[in-house]
């Protein structure tokens, strides 16, 4: 009698954990929600985009906003599909987080406007704002000799990832060229210091102090500047040191987009 008397308990037990169970499932399974923004499904949970009181999300999710249904039942939502990625990152992460050359800052905003997501949207128009400011100021690179700053080429440009890109392109040639580096040049925020340039008849030269290793002439350097430049679509404004005539013998480049 006791036997069935534990079974049954045991029996009973094991329903109740199983349907306990069955609850857990059913309330997680609820608590997701597929979104269809401009084609694009995204499933998230719904804290996620309830997150922010009176946003167009919180609206919807809440019965405030009555929304569309597609074929399958999910919400429809007739904005921008890739952008909407952002607007999602944005209510999971809490701060804006944006992959490196994003240039849709002004169509961002608008989404964020439109998903009444404010803070994202001041968040969105301040880094605009900044990038445009930064687009408009002339950052610049000099490659010099340690001893002699009146030789060597500066490079002007109003983009700063461009002079980034140059700047990386010469110190992997010479790092490639140079065993002693970085003894051989120094670099700093907006220098390239070499110890050593010396003229000759094919023209100025970067080399290694104790042996003389070649490592390309300055007129090299200065067509692959603009070659990278037009590739990057630039233009070439003008020569800064006119009295030099040729572009090959002058000591300043400046490009701008």
């Amino acid at each position: 009698m006791e036997r069935k008397s534990n079974r049954r308990a045991k029996e009973s037990e094991e329903i109740h954990g199983a349907s306990e169970g069955s609850e857990q499932d059913k309330d997680y399974k609820t608590s997701l929600v597929t979104l269809n923004v401009g084609g694009y499904l995204y499933i998230t949970q719904k804290q996620t985009l309830t997150k922010y009181p009176d946003s167009f999300l919180e609206g919807i999710i809440n019965g405030k906003i009555m929304c569309p249904f597609d074929a399958d039942g999910h919400y429809f939502i007739d904005r921008d599909g890739l952008l909407f990625r952002h607007i999602l990152n944005f209510l999971r992460n809490g701060e804006l987080l944006l992959p490196e050359g994003f240039r849709e800052n002004q169509l961002l905003a608008h989404e964020a406007d439109f998903f009444q997501l404010k803070v994202l949207s001041d968040a969105v128009k301040s880094k605009w704002e900044k990038e445009q400011l930064a687009s408009r100021e002339t950052t610049f690179l000099e490659i010099t000799d340690s001893h002699d700053r009146s030789q060597g080429l500066r490079i002007f440009c109003n983009a700063p990832d461009f002079i980034a890109k140059i700047k990386s392109r010469i110190v992997l040639v010479s790092k490639s060229r140079l065993d002693g580096f970085p003894e051989e040049f120094s670099v700093s925020s907006n220098i390239i210091q070499f110890k050593y340039f010396i003229k000759s008849e094919n023209g100025t030269r970067l080399v290694l102090k104790e042996d003389n290793t070649f490592v390309c002439t300055l007129e090299t350097l200065k067509f692959e500047a603009i070659m990278m430049a037009l590739k990057c679509g630039f233009r070439l404004l003008t020569s800064l040191d006119c009295s030099k005539g040729s572009i090959v013998h002058s000591d300043a480049l400046h490009f701008i987009k």
